[in-house]
Order: C-alpha cells, then sequence, then structure tokens
C-alpha cells in the first residue's frame, strides 16, 4: 500500500523543516526550512564540521563582533548551499531574529544573504528570505518582494498577520499549529478529541480559505506539527513543512489520506486593507498570537546567540 506520505504528497508540496543534510536527502522534499535553532543543531553533528570552517575563514570585519556576525551569516549560507543541491526547488535562510521590529536593519541582512548567495551562483529564484510576521517584518518582505527577492514570513500565529502578509504580496507564510496548540494546552484547554478540533490546524485552514476566497497568491505552508495527525488534517494545504521524525512517520504509515482542505472555486473581492493600527489591534487581542510571537523571536535570538558564540570560540 501507498505511504502516507506519499498520498500527502499528491495534494500537498512536502517540505522538510530540518537543516540535516541526511534528512533531506533520504525524503526528498520540494524545499528545505532553516532556522538559527536548526541551525545550531546541525552545528553539533559532525559532518558539518567543514562547513563550519568554511564560513570561519571567510569571514570578515573590523573587530571579532563582526566577524562572529558575518561567520554566521556565511554559515547559514554554506548550509543553504548543501540543500540546494539535495532539492529541486527553494531553501529558506533566516533572517536575524533581533531584526524582528527593525525594518531597515531587516532589509540589510536580506539584501547581504541574497548577494552571498549569488556570489556562489545561487540565484534568487531558489531562496525564501525567512522573517518573523512583525508589522516591521512584513513591511520589509513587502520592499523585498517588489526587488524580487522572495519572503517567507515565520512566526505566524494570528490572522491578522496571515492578512498583512497577503495584502503585502509576500510569497509564503508559514503559520504554525504545535505552537497554537502547546499555548493552548498549558493555559487550561482539553486535548484536542480529533485533528480537526485541534486549534493549530483550525487556525491554518481559516488562513487558507480566506487566501482561496479572496485570490490571494500567498502560498500557505503549515509548520510546527507535533504529530502526525496535525498534519493529515492539513491535506491539501498549499505545502507543509515537516521534521524527519513526522517525515519518517508517515513514510511508514499506510492508511488512507482523504483531501482535507477543498478549493470551493467560491471568489469575493478583498476587504479594505488593513493598516497598522488596525493589525496592531487585532493582533493584540489574540493573546496566544501575541505571546507566541514573543517568545518565538526570544527563542530564536537566544539560538542565534548561542550559534555567534560557538563561532566566537572559533574565532578567538
Amino acid at each position: 500500500m501507498t505511504s502516507q506520505l506519499e498520498q500527502l504528497r499528491a495534494y500537498s508540496a512536502v517540505v522538510a523543516d530540518t537543516g540535516d543534510i541526511d534528512a533531506i536527502a533520504r525524503f526528498h522534499p520540494l524545499d528545505a526550512t532553516t532556522n538559527p535553532s536548526l541551525l545550531l543543531k546541525a552545528a553539533s553533528l559532525p559532518r558539518y564540521a567543514p562547513l563550519i570552517d568554511s564560513a570561519i575563514s571567510q569571514a570578515r570585519g573590523t573587530d571579532l563582533t563582526a566577524r562572529v556576525a558575518d561567520a554566521a551569516d556565511l554559515l547559514a549560507v554554506t548550509v543553504g548551499v548543501e540543500i540546494l543541491k539535495l532539492i529541486p526547488g527553494r531553501v529558506s535562510t533566516e533572517v536575524d531574529a533581533r531584526h524582528s521590529f527593525d525594518t531597515q536593519a531587516t532589509l540589510a541582512q536580506a539584501r547581504k544573504l541574497v548577494a552571498l548567495y549569488e556570489q556562489v551562483g545561487i540565484g534568487r529564484e531558489r531562496l525564501l528570505i525567512k522573517i518573523a510576521s512583525t508589522w516591521e517584518g512584513i513591511r520589509a518582505a513587502e520592499q523585498l518582494e517588489r526587488e524580487g527577492v522572495n519572503c517567507n514570513l515565520t512566526l505566524l500565529f494570528s490572522f491578522a498577520q496571515a492578512v498583512a502578509c497577503a495584502e503585502a504580496g509576500v510569497f509564503l507564510i508559514s503559520p504554525f499549529v504545535g505552537r497554537i496548540l502547546d499555548w493552548h494546552l498549558a493555559n487550561g484547554a482539553e486535548k484536542p478529541a480529533t485533528p480537526q478540533d485541534d486549534p493549530g490546524v483550525q487556525s491554518v485552514t481559516r488562513i487558507w480559505h480566506h487566501y482561496k476566497r479572496h485570490a490571494f497568491n500567498t502560498v500557505v505552508m503549515g509548520a510546527s506539527f507535533r504529530n502526525t495527525g496535525q498534519v493529515l488534517a492539513l491535506a491539501g494545504c498549499d505545502r507543509l513543512t515537516i521534521s524527519p521524525d513526522l517525515l519518517q512517520a508517515l513514510a511508514e504509515g499506510t492508511g488512507d489520506v482523504p483531501r482535507a482542505l477543498v478549493d470551493t472555486g467560491e471568489r469575493a473581492p478583498a476587504p479594505a486593507r488593513m493598516d497598522e493600527p488596525v493589525f496592531r489591534w487585532e493582533h493584540n487581542e489574540d493573546a496566544m498570537a501575541t505571546d507566541k510571537l514573543a517568545d518565538g523571536i526570544r527563542k530564536f535570538a537566544a539560538d542565534q546567540r548561542k550559534l555567534e558564540a560557538m563561532l566566537a570560540a572559533r574565532l578567538g
């Protein structure tokens, strides 16, 4: 019988949520996503030592801080280049989470990452620049899209974030499923009776239907899954980015996988564009989203600092 993973591929493009090159080679995803947490984890694997050495040897800067920052960018790009050798699509490379509330700093680092890829012969058609879905991040992504640099807007928890991203014309969003469920369980909610009752699954489903109904071209890529039930409840979503352990479980699963998200073809004019005050108020009204966005930014920043500390020790 065809595996659940192969059945899922008939409805949704499968993306690997990992920086582990071996896992990517094993599961043959369309795209792959990375972030500071995944890069930090990958950096502990022996096969990444030459990539770290390469980044360190190329790092430039007038002081140690600048050299470490340059080495971190070079490592992200070096890992991205290795991933691109194994996939037909794109790799997502993340801007420093500490720039999440600074549009200009986000733009500067994004342009640097694109230039570093171009220096080694990788065009922007193979890249997605990954940016936190803050108001400032969305504005940076809007500008980058005008420059022909496609973006992946991450740490997306609220409907307001999703609407603002679509209106900005971003290429792709990564609404998080598992972290939404985590928050609800931590705040006293009962475990969902079925995957369809999962608040994270319901959030992505609502966003996907809104995009289709109003003819937004932004790709919806469900992310941050805790179990295969969440993944399969979103079969039919444009893309799904899945960790290696869940990819393995799906590859071993043999039950039927029906399409969960179906485009009815019904269309309606887009509502009035969301401005900054409306965005901030509607996002603020979602306690889960405000908590998880702030928490996600802090955690990505913490892992970025750990990665930089490792590089500084090598450079020092």
